[in-house]
């Protein structure tokens, strides 16, 4: 179980980054595509962080790979989170 969730966490780490390819199409551009996408997107990135938290803190799944994930994914959390705040104060 712990190797699944060390897996699960780290395939969480490369799912943001398929933002890119989804941008590069005139619709993934316009209005409400748009904004639906990188909320999505930074919803993913929240729950990525707080999953690899809950299953590095209280999963005991402590091994040298879930630190990374959890490193990684913290971070993207937090961007998230920043990103989200500056969304809804500039609406």
């Amino acid at each position: 179980m712990k190797k699944l969730i060390t897996f699960i966490s780290m395939l969480m780490i490369f799912i943001p980054w398929t933002i890119f390819p989804i941008r590069t199409n005139l619709w993934a551009l316009q209005s409400p595509a748009a904004e639906i996408i990188v909320y999505s997107y930074a919803a993913f990135m929240i729950f990525s962080a707080v999953f690899t938290t809950l299953a590095y803190t209280k999963g005991q799944a402590k091994n040298k790979a879930m630190q990374i994930a959890m490193v990684i994914n913290d971070i993207y959390g937090f961007t998230a989170l920043c990103l989200l705040g500056m969304a809804v104060s500039s609406s």
